[in-house]
């Protein structure tokens, strides 16, 4: 945005000190003068019969008077802009930061020492809100670049079969359409669990007060087939416990949770959901057996495209990589807190901690 150029801070506080000061002098002057003048007479006799008089103290002390104005604001001056040179040393650093973030250098920091004031406060604002953004910038490149990867496959896979299609007159057309109806119906999912990412990360949702224990019940029995196919047990337990936000992008992240647990889970084992009220605020555990999962491989687990290494599906089908992403984006969205544990026994803890309804 252009603007016309105007004083810097600097010099307004500069002309502000000189002003202050040579407004206190001549303050100071004029109580002087009143105080002191005002007993010396004004006729020839003076004072007790001896001269000078009054109007000859006068024309002698304005001279005076006007040469300690005057230095009173040379020095306020020098002295103002001095003072204000230093006191405005860190909101200087502040904006070389602010100038480098401008033009894409999100890694300096100002890292301003000293006592705790504004512009330290400022500062430790200012380079938090750095810290955040360069961690959101390098998130969305990632994922910017992970999602190019993601979608080019399918319709890479789509391409393939066509022109294999086209060069073979005698392809089956059952098999052409069944093979392309599977690789678009994962691109659709894959692009919707894109959007849905989108959504949460921007929190465009109304909020509104939430069941916890309902959606649990609501989602496994969504996902009760799924679990009987692969013959997992599936178990809710709990108590009521109320959260504010979206009702249906919490179903959407305790869904995923659930059909994480079941996918990535052995044979015969158990995937057990249980709701239970903390300390201002409201859990949601989510636990399944399974092989041991190394403690390395957890802090990965909630970027998005990342399947865990390691962990076990039963369908041989490797997913779209967003469920565990979408479940972070969603707690991050509601101001909640996500953990992962590694089960000693195998498999994997997940706790969503979201802010209660006193």
């Amino acid at each position: 945005m252009n603007r016309r150029p105007g004083l810097s801070a600097r010099l307004k506080l500069t002309i502000s000190y000189a002003a202050f000061l040579l407004l206190a002098g001549a303050v100071l002057l004029a109580v002087v003068q009143m105080s002191l003048l005002r007993y010396v007479p004004d006729n020839d006799q003076g004072l007790l019969g001896i001269a000078p008089n009054r109007y000859l103290l006068t024309r002698m002390f304005a001279p005076s008077a006007a040469t300690a104005l005057g230095f009173l604001l040379v020095f306020g001056m020098l002295g103002g802009w001095l003072l204000a040179g230093r006191m405005l040393a860190p909101l200087t650093r502040i904006t070389d930061a602010a100038r480098l973030a401008a033009h894409g250098s999100l890694s300096h920091r100002i890292r301003l020492t000293g006592p705790s004031d504004e512009f330290r406060e400022l500062a430790d604002v200012f380079d938090t809100m750095l810290e955040r953004l360069e961690s959101q910038v390098g998130e969305q490149q990632r994922f910017a670049a992970n999602a190019s990867h993601e979608l080019r496959t399918p319709l890479a896979i789509s391409q393939a079969i066509l022109d294999v299609a086209g060069q073979d007159p005698a392809y089956p057309r059952d098999e052409l359409v069944e093979r392309l109806r599977t690789v678009n119906t994962r691109a659709i999912d894959l692009t919707e669990a894109l959007l849905l990412l989108s959504r949460s990360d921007r929190r465009h949702f109304t909020r509104e007060p939430v069941d916890l224990s309902l959606v649990a019940e609501e989602a496994a029995e969504t996902l009760l087939p799924l679990a009987e196919e692969r013959r997992i047990t599936l178990d809710v337990t709990g108590e009521p416990v109320h959260a504010t936000g979206s009702a249906a992008l919490l179903l959407r992240m305790v869904t995923n949770l659930v059909q994480n647990a079941i996918v990535h889970n052995l044979p015969g084992g158990t995937v057990t959901v249980h709701t239970e009220r903390r300390r201002y605020a409201s859990a949601l555990r989510v636990e399944n057996t399974g092989r041991p999962l190394p403690p390395e491989l957890l802090p990965i687990l909630t970027e998005p495209f990342q399947r865990g290494t390691g962990r076990t599906r039963t369908d041989g089908h490797d997913g779209v990589g967003l469920g565990l992403a979408i479940v972070h984006s969603i707690v991050r969205a509601h101001d909640g807190m996500l953990e992962l544990e590694p089960r000693a026994a195998g498999g994997l803890v997940v706790t969503v901690r979201l802010p209660g309804r006193r």
